[in-house]
């Protein structure tokens, strides 16, 4: 059931939780998170970033594919399907069109002026055809498809004037980073987002890289304001250490080696299990 993430991330805040974007790359990968979610009755943000909707052949056959899946394998749960860090208008647009129900646009790379006008915008356009829409202020740490950020710790000033245009949820940098969390890293700066949660009028907030983010730091972050959860590092790693176990293990020799149904259940065995864990974790499941 294809709807945009307003409502199950208000859902989410107003009941202490969060819900999970999962990061999807492929049909297995998206058939994975559909079965886990279905099974748990868990409301999920599929997440899809520039790189793979390029990798899938652009956003109109992700969005195809979804939408088809959905109907094929019977979902009942809430599927939001969302443009991940969407690095310009162009590329918002191009998922407006393709029949996404969800875009985030990511203008922390901006400066604020720009920010808040490209915002604005997108704003209009996405509740005119009734997407919801995520902002973000304050770059996440990590790499993710060539955007690099440094993990800034965002304005709280900066963020209420981005929250006033309009948005349903707020991406706002507290010292998360995307892909593995180094030995050094700090943790996240709970007193800015305390000042963040308390300046956009309590606002729906989104916690980026929630791959390796301590148990306790997620249940703190939660009680915080943070109401949807980003997950995609740690799906790539158990999908490919899963495959990599199977070939190594000599199974693939059973399919004769090139049979990608076999070669790749694994993996999205693999995935079932992250999704199941995260968003037990988050307290998602029965909330749909």
């Amino acid at each position: 059931m294809l709807v945009n993430a307003t409502e199950m991330v208000k859902k989410a805040k107003d009941g202490h939780y969060a819900v999970a974007q999962i990061n999807i790359n492929n049909l297995e990968w998206t058939k994975a998170v559909l079965q886990a979610v279905e099974e748990l009755k868990a409301p999920v943000i599929l997440g899809v970033s520039e790189g793979a909707g390029k990798y899938m052949t652009g956003f109109t056959t992700v969005a195809a594919m979804v939408k088809a899946m959905d109907k094929a394998l019977n979902i009942t749960v809430p599927i939001a399907l969302h443009l991940d860090h969407g690095s310009s208008k162009d590329a918002c647009l191009k998922c407006v069109e393709a029949g996404f129900t969800s875009i985030m646009f990511d203008g922390s790379h901006f400066n604020i002026d720009e920010n808040i006008a490209t915002t604005k915008e997108l704003v209009e356009t996405a509740h005119k055809n009734g997407l919801s829409i995520e902002a973000e202020v304050g770059s996440i740490g990590g790499e993710e498809d060539g955007v690099i950020g440094m993990g800034e710790i965002a304005d709280p000033e900066q963020c209420r004037l981005i929250a006033s245009l309009g948005i349903d949820f707020l991406a706002a940098g507290i010292g998360n980073i995307h892909g593995v969390y180094p030995p050094n890293w700090k943790g996240l700066d709970f007193g800015a987002l305390e000042k963040i949660h308390n300046a956009t009028n309590g606002i729906p907030l989104v916690l980026h890289g929630g791959t390796g983010i301590p148990e306790d730091m997620i249940k703190k972050a939660i009680s915080l304001g943070v109401s949807k959860i980003n997950v995609n590092t740690e799906c790539q790693l158990t999908f490919a250490a899963a495959t990599r176990k199977y070939i190594e293990e000599g199974k693939d020799k059973a399919s004769k080696g090139f049979d990608p149904r076999k070669l790749l259940a694994p993996g999205a065995e693999a995935i079932k299990e992250t999704v199941r864990e995260k968003v037990r974790l988050f307290g998602s499941e029965n909330k749909a």
